[in-house]
């Protein structure tokens, strides 16, 4: 049920590709709960997913941008103050892409040009969406960005590989930058630590069923959904929020917490 916390807010959302994408669900309730939204995703990610779909579906401009490249973060943000008539509320980073896991490649033995890419296009790329909106005062005072995490940053999944140091960068960028933003515009930086999820991305990372699954049984509440995601998303981009920056906020159902849950040892 929508009770329009986001009525008279406007946004970027960045990541959304198809029905099982977390950018997707959130830019679905951002709409039903008021918000007028730009959707970003990269050019490759254009042609192969339904984004434009999306787009049609909640009245939202798909403006096509490299998240690593500052011209194409310059213009997006740009059009995007055109669009809604000037600064913006809220953004959200949900990007992330590794070619070692993609092509399986052991933690052991990495390529090197494929981790330097996997830290710019799934961590750096948040600084530079950051710095360009901070350049061009593109944010409103107290408006909210927010990027999607896992608990990888903190522990180790070994088939998670090298996105562990991604996230765990991605994380600490937001603690960074939610400073300097926060003393000069009030604008709150958060990342959200999010359960394993069903998404396109996730279910392409080695043994991800047999993980969803322990995950399940470890976390009191069960594994949080895209949904349930959606849901806190929305609130950390209304002014419920005002007063929450540079936390990595665990939405897992408890999974962070557990030691080990009896019914998983039987």
């Amino acid at each position: 049920m929508a009770n329009q916390l986001l009525a008279g807010k406007t946004g970027i959302i960045f990541g959304a590709l198809d029905e099982k994408s977390i950018a997707w669900k959130v830019a679905e309730r951002c709409h039903d709960e008021g918000a007028k939204i730009v959707l970003s995703n990269a050019p490759v990610a254009l042609r192969f997913g339904k984004i434009q779909e999306l787009g049609e579906k909640i009245n939202a401009e798909v403006i096509a941008a490299d998240a690593t490249s500052l011209e194409d973060l310059e213009n997006l943000f740009k059009r995007s103050m055109e669009l809604m008539g000037g600064k913006i509320d809220f953004v959200l980073h949900s990007i992330g892409m590794s070619l070692n896991v993609r092509k399986k490649r052991a933690y052991t033995n990495l390529k090197y040009e494929w981790m330097q890419k996997t830290l710019d296009i799934s961590a750096i790329s948040f600084h530079k969406v950051l710095q360009t909106a901070y350049q061009l005062d593109a944010i409103k005072d107290y408006g909210s960005v927010l990027a999607l995490t896992y608990i990888a940053a903190q522990r180790t999944f070994p088939d998670y590989s090298e996105m562990a140091e991604s996230k765990s960068l991605l994380e600490s960028i937001a603690r960074s930058f939610g400073y300097h933003y926060g003393t000069r515009n009030k604008v709150r930086v958060n990342t959200i630590s999010q359960s394993p999820t069903m998404t396109t991305a996730g279910s392409g990372v080695s043994g991800f069923d047999a993980f969803f699954n322990y995950a399940e049984k470890m976390s009191p509440l069960g594994n949080a959904t895209a949904e349930a995601c959606a849901d806190y998303c929305v609130f950390m981009f209304s002014d419920l929020s005002k007063m929450i920056t540079m936390q990595n906020l665990f939405h897992d159902g408890g999974f962070s917490k557990m030691g080990i849950d009896p019914s998983v040892i039987q």
